[in-house]
């Protein structure tokens, strides 16, 4: 095997662990329970897992999906979840090699990631996600110049203004939401991510991330969402009988983490060419 195939093999393990750890994250953080303590056990049953038992997919498998002491099965979430983060952490170094930047990118999608399962589940973004990637990304800002890769990621500086951006931006979206629906629109889980996400792409592109998190929102809301709410209610309305805050269909609420951490990671990646691209056509 060649240097770069190990590399991205051994990221690969190494993310699989990191989702491991994620899983943890997402079904603790949300309850305000510890991620060290207690030791991983069982939902069902409270069993505490042997090392043997924790080890990322393999367990899974050769537990065949099923508890060792109560043989309730184990959601498939778990291993997917780890395989997901795994193949994030692969592409990463398969994409940048085994460098600082690979790193960072890595860590800011699996963070995304946490953000974007925990939301989904729960309606919430827990500031463990949030906080710790915007301190991760303030010290990482200041470390890029000494290590010499600054490529992706916002400066110092602009990785300040950014947080402040994202932050102030979803505030007054959050605010003109609340006006228009007559109830709470955003809540600090998303002022929290945007800062996170601010200080990782800097304004420009976090600014880009909030409408195009809004588009992608909007998107998934009338092709899934308010359809589904219409076959829960047992009837057929028009779209063009949709209106917000007192319609005909009580409509459930939309988490906007979901929409918002896809476009900070496509804003990340192409939002340079993006926003290049959104000039010449102006």
């Amino acid at each position: 095997m060649t240097p770069s195939v190990l590399a991205t093999a051994f990221a690969f393990v190494v993310g699989l662990c990191v989702g491991s750890f994620l899983n943890v994250c997402i079904s603790r953080w949300p309850a305000d329970l510890s991620v060290v303590r207690p030791r991983s056990r069982c939902p069902n049953c409270g069993h505490q897992l042997a090392w043997f038992e924790n080890v990322p997919v393999v367990s899974w498998l050769v537990l065949r999906a099923r508890c060792r002491s109560c043989q309730l099965p184990i959601s498939a979430i778990y291993p997917l979840g780890e395989v997901l983060v795994g193949v994030l952490w692969a592409l990463c170094v398969s994409r940048w090699g085994p460098s600082f930047t690979a790193l960072r990118v890595a860590v800011f999608l699996t963070l995304l990631t946490g953000v974007a399962l925990t939301d989904l589940r729960h309606y919430l973004i827990p500031d463990g996600f949030t906080v710790t990637g915007l301190l991760w990304s303030l010290a990482t800002a200041l470390a890029a110049p000494f290590i010499g890769e600054t490529l992706l990621f916002a400066s110092p500086y602009d990785a300040l203004i950014g947080a402040c951006a994202g932050a102030g931006l979803i505030a007054i979206v959050g605010w003109l939401g609340e006006v228009a629906l007559k109830r709470e629109a955003m809540g600090m889980g998303d002022m929290t991510l945007m800062a996170f996400v601010g200080a990782a792409l800097g304004p420009p592109r976090t600014i880009v991330t909030v409408f195009l998190g809004a588009a992608l929102g909007a998107v998934a809301f009338l092709a899934v969402v308010y359809p589904i709410a219409l076959v829960r209610r047992g009837r057929t309305v028009p779209q063009t009988e949709l209106s917000l805050g007192t319609g005909p269909v009580e409509l459930p609420l939309v988490p906007f983490g979901v929409f918002l951490t896809p476009a900070a990671a496509i804003m990340l990646i192409w939002g340079d060419a993006l926003i290049d691209r959104l000039f010449l056509l102006s």
